[in-house]
């Protein structure tokens, strides 16, 4: 494991690169950003040097005006903060288990020549972006309205944006800025996978779908009148587009038939003659429904 530790002495602080998970030093002197998986802090690592080049007499580690270390004696309560390094050219401490609240200034001050020489290091813990909570799926009837949200934390702040999960374009463009997905009137073209994205720059983004699925009365779609042969067999189609899927059922001249042979299937019903006579002739109505409404249509099987 990789440790996190301030080293100095001497009267500059010369930084250098430091990499724990996704760590980066700040282009302003003494800024060192650390990234830190949240809630579960644990990271360790190695950042900030400097030599001493004099004859020091007094050292000392502070976090903000808090006394960390002097010398080999150890102020700090806090058991994730050692000394690693104490000798004339290397004055060295380490966090573990790097937190949030370790974020601040941190200042090497130690005495050579009987002058007073301090040297400083600001510490910036980043949290990866990440969603905390989210619409859970919903379904909702064509023409109603949608109200989604999705909520993120981290460090820095993360922007939140919604988009429409599907390969195909669509047709409504629909992505949105922000916590807050709002959806008037609905209709059945827009029931797509919603996907949150969450991104801060310190990880990869964070993503969670939230499923939207609109209900719908049938809309029968396909009808045809039909030819037919004596002896043969022939088919009649009835399609429908429904939510929820539609229940068929047929009728012979706007009677039901029990003798009629059918076969459903999830958004069409066939109506199968094997062998075709003469009493087969005539019309057909199909009729679809759901618990939103109903549709139906009618055709006609005729001798060729």
């Amino acid at each position: 494991m990789q440790n996190l530790s301030f080293r100095s002495a001497g009267c500059s602080l010369r930084p250098v690169t430091v990499i724990i998970n996704r760590l980066y030093v700040s282009s302003v002197p003494w800024v060192i950003l650390v990234h830190s998986q949240h809630p579960h802090f644990g990271v360790q690592s190695k950042l900030g040097l400097c030599q001493i080049d004099e004859e020091v007499t007094h050292k000392a580690w502070l976090n903000r005006s808090n006394i960390m270390f002097t010398g080999r004696d150890k102020w700090t309560l806090d058991k994730r903060v050692t000394l690693l390094n104490n000798n004339s050219s290397d004055f060295s401490i380490h966090i573990s288990k790097v937190q949030v609240t370790d974020e601040g200034p941190y200042t090497c001050t130690f005495q050579a020549n009987n002058k007073p020489r301090l040297t400083h290091v600001y510490l910036i813990v980043q949290v990866p972006a990440r969603i905390v909570n989210i619409s859970k799926d919903v379904s909702v009837n064509e023409g109603e309205n949608v109200n989604l949200f999705c909520l993120a934390v981290g460090r820095p702040e993360p922007t939140v944006t919604w988009k429409v999960h599907k390969c195909k374009p669509n047709p409504y463009g629909l992505v949105s800025e922000g916590e807050f997905l709002d959806i008037t009137e609905i209709k059945r073209q827009q029931a797509e996978d919603y996907e949150c994205v969450t991104n801060n720059g310190v990880a990869p983004a964070d993503k969670s779908k939230v499923k939207v699925t609109v209900n719908y009365p049938p809309m029968i779609t396909d009808v045809k009148n039909m030819p037919a042969h004596l002896g043969k067999t022939a088919i009649l189609r009835c399609e429908a587009m429904a939510v929820p899927a539609a229940a068929f059922e047929w009728y012979r001249d706007d009677h039901s038939d029990n003798t009629l042979r059918i076969k459903n299937e999830k958004t069409r019903s066939l109506l199968l003659f094997t062998n075709v006579t003469e009493k087969h002739f005539g019309n057909y109505t199909c009729f679809a429904s759901n618990r939103l409404g109903a549709s139906n249509a009618s055709m006609l099987l005729f001798r060729k």
